[in-house]
């Protein structure tokens, strides 16, 4: 296997959240965090356009909290579209969005929060032809304390872990992913945890009460699941050992994100937008959008040309 094919392999068994770098480009010594592509000034046109039609889409919706995710890296040898989840707050006064979200920030080496406009959000997916985005909007009184959460950095802080890992697991306490810290913010929403220097132990026996049941991500073969473990950014060490000999991860994604809202706040309403660099197409409910990016006929399209 070629050494970029393989990097877009591991990168995929890594489930790579959001890296950003201070400079252009990233660490050399990690696959993870070298230069992302160029985009042409086509895709950078497409990509702005289908940041129009989030942002109208949002406008339109009358929320001013929601759960966002986009597709990044291919995941579907992994069964998975999206990569990378957080948290859009509407500015009251400016109405302005901004996404506030756990990124790896490589030139310090270290978990960083980061609140990107939605723009830059819609251009973090690796691939500019073909992009999703996932909206969750919630009850109001699920919204409106998530929001609280978000909004109290100090918490959101403290919820911050100081390694990252990118496949994190779901319930330890040693590494953190992106999905990991927006759900363990949407439990110090909804849980009306205290504020102590326990909080991501108390958020996470929360998830556990409030049944949050993450489904294990299936590993292809015991070979890539041992290469893994020279991949940067990458531990298996926090990882129960069966779960590692039998092939699985479990890991916090942005779908078992949405599928413990829906199933905490049964009133959640989804919805998903897609391009195929040409069109984008607007799917409300909680059937996935088809993985080329067709209408069903109750879909909604809008030109991107």
């Amino acid at each position: 296997m070629r050494p970029r094919a393989l990097h877009a392999l591991l990168a995929g068994l890594v489930l790579a959240c959001g890296l950003v770098t201070a400079q252009a480009a990233g660490l050399a010594s990690s696959p993870l965090c070298e230069r992302s592509p160029t985009l042409s000034a086509g895709e950078q046109d497409t990509l702005l356009r289908f940041a129009g039609v989030l942002r109208a889409e949002l406008d339109a919706s009358g929320e001013d909290t929601v759960l966002i995710s986009r597709s990044g890296l291919d995941l579907s040898e992994f069964g998975l579209r999206y990569s990378h989840a957080g948290v859009a707050l509407r500015d009251r006064e400016t109405g302005v969005w901004r996404v506030r979200q756990l990124y790896y920030a490589c030139d310090e080496q270290a978990p960083r929060l980061y609140d990107q406009g939605l723009a830059g959000f819609v251009m973090g997916s690796e691939r500019p032809q073909l992009g999703y985005l996932s909206i969750v909007r919630l009850p109001p009184a699920a919204a409106q304390a998530l929001r609280a959460a978000a909004l109290d950095t100090p918490a959101a802080l403290q919820l911050l872990a100081s390694r990252y890992s990118a496949n994190a697991y779901a319930w330890g306490l040693r590494y953190q992913n992106c999905n990991q810290w927006v759900l363990e913010l949407m439990a110090l929403a909804w849980g009306a945890l205290p504020r102590g220097p326990d909080l991501r132990a108390q958020a996470q026996q929360w998830l556990r009460q409030a049944g949050y049941a993450p489904e294990p991500v299936q590993v292809p073969s015991h070979w890539l699941m041992f290469a893994s473990s020279f991949v940067p950014l990458v531990h298996l060490d926090d990882h129960p050992e069966a779960d590692r000999f039998a092939l699985r991860l479990t890991v916090s994604v942005p779908a078992t994100l949405e599928a413990f809202a829906r199933a905490r706040w049964p009133g959640s309403q989804r919805l998903e937008l897609c391009h195929d660099g040409q069109q984008a197409l607007v799917h409300e409910g909680w059937t996935p959008v088809d993985e080329a990016c067709h209408a069903g006929q109750a879909d909604r399209q809008q030109p991107l040309l």
